[in-house]
């Protein structure tokens, strides 16, 4: 199997369902929090988040807990006869040929080459609590929610990055060249909702700034590098909004960004993985400049 293909064409397949219309992809999902691991309680990570908020969006689960199916029946759980699992991936450094990402070099103490090793693609396998039977209760026992000002935090994220934004006129984007944020005025959005998604996917983008993550985002409207870097931003913006608990918003003119994601994904199965990988990136440096540690969210592989 082809795991980034496979991975690939199902992400084609959530755009292609529902992402033409100028509406959220994950809102439904994300109301449930971050994909969580029903057995450790460590919350997943990168392209698995969308993976697995997919999946509950598509089925209807009112939860975001997941679990392997021998992490279940060490629970004593049982998956339900004819349930389906969600395919998800992991990274792991394996010796040998035929394996992706570039290659790792190790020296003995003379400094002499020895074995390579390589980051390889893994596929691991996640069952939704609602799927299976027999679980504790406390893991099934639907989660409280947090009483918390959403629009005072998302505020709090803006101006602990210590970015530039200004705001006026009728366009929102992010200038490389002068380093600013550049927004309408916020009454001009249809909800603050929207406002605050608009601003995180451009804050999304000054993250990519040379003195900070470094990534290519002086592109052309259209071309590929483009589509690849309004990815990232719109995926970073979709897991701040859903942190803050924002998840009745999308992004203003959001569908005229998705044909070319569509576009990208059929012509790079490795376009997502690097979108989710700076997705993931901008999210930790956007909430480690609140002083907010993302450490400790580990995605559990197995």
């Amino acid at each position: 199997m082809d795991i980034k293909q496979e991975i690939t064409n199902r992400i084609i397949a959530m755009l292609e369902k529902g992402g033409n219309e100028s509406s959220p992809m994950w809102t439904g999902a994300a109301n449930g929090g971050f994909p969580i691991n029903g057995k450790t309680g460590a919350a997943y990570r990168g392209l698995n988040v969308f993976l697995l908020w997919g999946a509950a969006m598509e089925n209807g689960y009112s939860q975001n807990v997941w679990m392997t199916y021998k992490q279940a029946a060490d629970l004593g759980g049982q998956v339900r006869k004819g349930e389906k699992s969600v395919l998800c991936a992991y990274y792991s450094l394996v010796k040998g040929k035929d394996t992706i990402q570039e290659n790792i070099e190790e020296s003995d103490a003379t400094g002499e080459p020895q074995n390579k090793k390589f980051s390889m693609c893994k596929p691991f396998y996640l069952f939704n609590v609602s799927q299976i039977d027999g679980l504790p209760e406390s893991i099934t026992a639907e989660a409280a929610k947090i009483e918390f000002n959403p629009i005072e935090q998302a505020e709090y994220l803006l101006s602990a990055s210590e970015a530039v934004i200004k705001h006026g006129g009728n366009k929102a984007f992010y200038s490389p060249s002068k380093d600013i944020i550049c927004l309408p005025e916020r009454e001009a959005f249809t909800s603050r909702e929207n406002y605050y998604a608009t601003a995180l996917h451009e804050l999304a983008h000054w993250t990519g700034h040379m003195t900070r993550l470094n990534r290519r985002i002086a592109n052309r409207f259209g071309d590929q590098a483009y589509s690849r870097e309004e990815c990232a931003a719109d995926l970073t913006s979709a897991m701040l909004m859903a942190y803050l608990g924002l998840i009745d918003a999308t992004i203003e003119n959001h569908a005229a960004y998705i044909e070319s994601w569509i576009s990208v994904l059929k012509q790079d199965k490795t376009a997502i993985f690097t979108a989710s990988k700076h997705a993931s990136a901008a999210y930790d440096f956007i909430l480690n400049k609140a002083g907010i540690d993302t450490a400790a969210q580990v995605e559990l592989a197995e």
